[in-house]
């Protein structure tokens, strides 16, 4: 008894470090322990382990608590949240699929756990009587549906007669949008957005219940906030003081909190489905009183995926590849010098000698010696570097053709692997327009009279190469898609910085580096055309300052060719392409070294 007792209590070590290391979250063993037997832990519950199948459901409840834990933001969840009460458990379910399949794509080992415990849990179902709708419950129907169409479980003969019974209704409702989802996983405010209005439609969740219960809240809502607006129709006062603000920007000094507040005004339009390209809504006036925009209407942001066939998309990679061969040398001797420097450090920064952790094989001679002793282990410190994103922000404008922008891919890409190897979170992202001369937007102008100073008039086309969760090697044959001419246009850098940073804050990593990689002044010809020749320059200026001043973003410059420090106060010139390598691993090794200091 006592050896099982053992046996279990190691396994209970086990998952907690598991839950550590999945979640990123070294700090909560402490919050575990004081709760292993409270609701919120109960996937610890041991006692009752007696079989194998036992400790498959055990394993994947804690490999789904520690996803839920690193991929699961709370206020998000919150947020999307569907009114309708009837349809929170399918939504809770949504979201837990969402995160249980970006963490069975990121190691095959819980791939493994939650795909065994599934099909342990359809091989065990039992129902006495299935003959209408009313013999199966819709959230036990709905996991069916979601584990049949997004985790490929294959179905037993009970399951698909238990889900035959509802998968027509979620069909209608969700089918269509299937491949939406899939791409969008790592999108949770687009996911979770988009599951909660779809379940919402469906009519089988439509209730007088749930609508008297919505009925009763508005009117309490409105009964406890005394200034709340009356408005009797949807032209109300306050509807109309909502677009004043819109358009004419927020009374008052800006200041960070400001930003942060009005995050909603820079969010993503989640209802796409055929291009799930997605509109940008950004409210510079929280930066820039005097900056305008024409319309936003036509802006997209894109996956680098959905703007050329996957072909395509190899094609020019195998490009960059043969690219490759002639910078290999340098490639590997900057790879290896970042990763010298950051190791060193983690190399130093082990505690030894604990009840826990990672085996310390040098302490293993004691066991030969002496079976009695207790096996030694080490755990590594944590690290400032470690709780970090990089977040490299490229000009994808024409000037930047030929070599510029091939050795800005290049470091892309070889900073992204090296900095992955060391726990650092990359984003790739690069920012261009759709058209040269304005496209639908200055269209939109000309039909409207032409008004003078319109503002920003071309249409912006910023593109996601690789989100910060996503790893090098899932995301590598995107960054060839920079070598594409037709993709390079103009370049509006004040409002793309925006938009980096816009995503930055919504990272939950303590630090934040934001890598600015320019060929000099935003341009485009359309804009400029129509309003003051500084218009763009003025709002970058004004926008680097907000963010060196007002946030804890750390941002830097590296101007190609050309000297950016009159836009940013941490910048480098570099005269010859062949050293943006050099430079950004320089500055970035530099960063990690000391917080406060930028060479």
């Amino acid at each position: 008894m006592k050896k099982e007792e053992n046996i279990k209590e190691q396994f209970k070590k086990v998952l907690i470090s598991t839950v550590k290391v999945i979640s990123d979250e070294y700090e909560i063993e402490d919050e575990l322990k004081k709760n292993l037997s409270s609701k919120n832990f109960n996937f610890f519950e041991i006692d009752n382990l007696n079989t194998k199948n036992d400790f498959i459901e055990l394993r994947a409840k804690t490999d789904s608590e520690a996803l839920k834990r690193k991929f699961s933001n709370k206020q998000i969840y919150q947020i999307n949240l569907p009114k309708n009460s009837s349809c929170r458990s399918l939504y809770d379910i949504s979201e837990k699929i969402r995160y249980e399949l970006l963490g069975s794509q990121m190691l095959k080992g819980i791939s493994k756990n939650f795909y065994e415990n599934y099909n342990y849990k359809i091989k065990i179902k039992r129902k006495d009587q299935l003959k209408t709708k009313e013999d199966v419950n819709v959230t036990e129907a709905f996991e069916l549906y979601m584990l049949k169409n997004f985790f490929n479980i294959k179905l037993n003969n009970l399951s698909e007669k238990m889900l035959s019974f509802w998968e027509s209704d979620f069909k209608n409702s969700l089918g269509k949008h299937i491949n939406f989802f899939k791409k969008n996983l790592e999108n949770q405010d687009v996911y979770n957005a988009k599951f909660s209005q779809l379940l919402q439609d469906m009519k089988v969740f439509e209730s007088s219940d749930d609508k008297n219960q919505e009925n009763n809240q508005q009117e309490n809502e409105q009964e406890n906030n005394p200034n709340n607006d009356n408005d009797d129709s949807p032209d109300g006062e306050k509807e109309k003081n909502k677009k004043e603000k819109d358009q004419n920007g927020i009374d008052g000094d800006y200041d960070f909190n400001d930003y942060k507040m009005n995050e909603q005004l820079i969010d993503t339009d989640s209802d796409e489905q055929s291009s799930e390209k997605v509109l940008q809504k950004i409210d510079n006036s929280v930066i820039d009183k005097e900056y305008k925009i024409f319309t936003s209407r036509f802006d997209e942001i894109a996956k680098a995926e959905t703007l050329e066939t996957n072909e395509e998309i190899l094609k020019l990679r195998k490009t960059l590849d043969q690219q490759l061969t002639s910078f290999q040398d340098l490639i590997t001797k900057l790879a290896n010098k970042l990763q010298r420097k950051l190791l060193a450090q983690q190399n130093r920064s082990f505690e030894f000698d604990l009840e826990e952790g990672l085996l310390d094989s040098s302490k293993l001679t004691r066991i030969i010696i002496d079976p009695y002793n207790s096996l030694s282990f080490k755990k590594e410190k944590d690290l400032e570097f470690k709780d970090t994103i990089v977040t490299l922000l490229i000009d994808n404008s024409g000037s930047m053709r030929g070599r510029p922008i091939t050795i800005a891919a290049l470091c892309a890409d070889i900073l992204s692997r090296t900095l992955e190897r060391c726990s650092v979170k990359v984003e790739i992202l690069g920012f261009t327009t759709k058209n040269w001369k304005g496209g639908k937007s200055r269209e939109e102008w000309n039909k409207n009279n032409k008004p003078k100073n319109p503002g920003r008039l071309n249409d912006l086309l910023n593109i996601v190469y690789k989100s910060g969760d996503t790893h090098w090697r899932q995301s590598k044959k995107n960054l060839g898609l920079m070598l594409k001419e037709g993709i390079l246009k103009e370049n509006i850098d004040g409002e793309a910085i925006l938009w980096a940073l816009n995503r930055l804050i919504k990272r939950k990593e303590e630090r934040k580096i934001l890598m600015v990689i320019s060929d000099g002044a935003p341009v485009d010809d359309s804009t400029l055309s129509v309003n003051s020749g500084d218009f763009l320059e003025k709002h970058l200026k004004k926008t680097v300052k907000f963010i060196e001043n007002k946030t804890d973003i750390e941002i830097l410059a590296i101007g190609i060719g050309h000297d950016v420090s009159r836009y940013y106060n941490k910048a480098i010139k570099i005269t010859d392409v062949q050293e943006l390598g050099d430079v950004m691993i320089e500055q970035l090794s530099g960063l990690f070294e000391n917080k406060n200091k930028l060479h």
